[in-house]
């Protein structure tokens, strides 16, 4: 398929993509496939899944174009990987819990790291991906430290450091002569990170809890503005307590 879409014969618009072009594309595609999840929308997760996979053929075929290798040789390679890396699978090393075979599968990754001549990492915090969600960064960062036990001993104290970061930003804002605006989000960025952490540390994915308060704050906040439509007055005509009025009988019936 990809094949004739990039040939002579085929769209303009496909043989107009290169490697770069594509990228949007890409982590669009991961998005909807993670929203579709999360809806356990399974027929939705279905054709998304499609839709990413097309774009994994399709870099191949580009890739091809230039002799690079073939969407074939991706697949081989990810089959020898995964056997390589499930010793406690489909060799002498047996693994009783998650943990016991994610420790398994870390060790065969860091042999092939020496093997293949790459730098031994200097610090534990090396090769976390700088593209990625800063949600996902910080749950990174957190799942890092606490595996070397630098880590909240209960939920409470993670609440109280939230706290702590809370009155900070508030002296911040309170501060005369007023603080640099730097400081200021210098401390919005530390109540934010120590919130992503909670969640890592509840087993939540922060990005998806802040997927979807993102996406009942839209739903509600579209509500709102069709109550009061149809109480005839737009949001501009409306003063903030009769907007907060309708939120709460909006959130009232959503039972929350």
């Amino acid at each position: 398929m990809t094949v004739h879409l990039r040939g002579p014969e085929g769209c303009p618009w496909d043989r107009a993509q290169d490697y770069d072009t594509l990228k949007a594309l890409l982590l669009e595609e991961a998005y909807e496939v993670v929203d579709a999840v999360n809806g356990r929308d399974f027929s939705g997760l279905e054709d998304e899944l499609g839709d990413l996979l097309f774009l994994v053929v399709f870099y191949s075929r580009m890739a091809e174009e230039e002799g690079r290798f073939t969407v074939e040789d991706v697949v081989d390679h990810v089959h020898a990987k995964l056997i390589r890396r499930h010793p406690h699978v489909f060799g002498e090393v047996r693994a009783g819990n998650a943990g016991e075979a994610l420790q398994s599968w870390m060790v065969v990754k860091e042999k092939e790291r020496a093997a293949a001549g790459k730098r031994a990492k200097e610090s534990l915090m090396d090769g976390i991906l700088p593209s990625l969600p800063s949600t996902m960064v910080a749950h990174e960062l957190g799942t890092r430290a606490a595996d070397v036990g630098f880590e909240w001993a209960k939920v409470g104290d993670l609440l109280e450091k939230i706290e702590e970061e809370i009155h900070e930003l508030r002296q911040e804002l309170a501060a005369e002569p007023p603080s640099p605006a730097a400081r200021v989000e210098e401390e919005v960025g530390d109540l934010l990170f120590a919130v992503a952490n909670l969640s890592r540390f509840l087993h939540f994915d922060a990005e998806t809890c802040l997927r979807r308060a993102n996406q009942k704050f839209q739903r509600r906040f579209q509500a709102m503005e069709q109550e009061l439509l149809q109480r005839g007055k737009s949001l501009k005509e409306c003063s903030l307590d009769e907007m907060e009025a309708v939120w709460g009988e909006i959130k009232t019936r959503e039972g929350n």
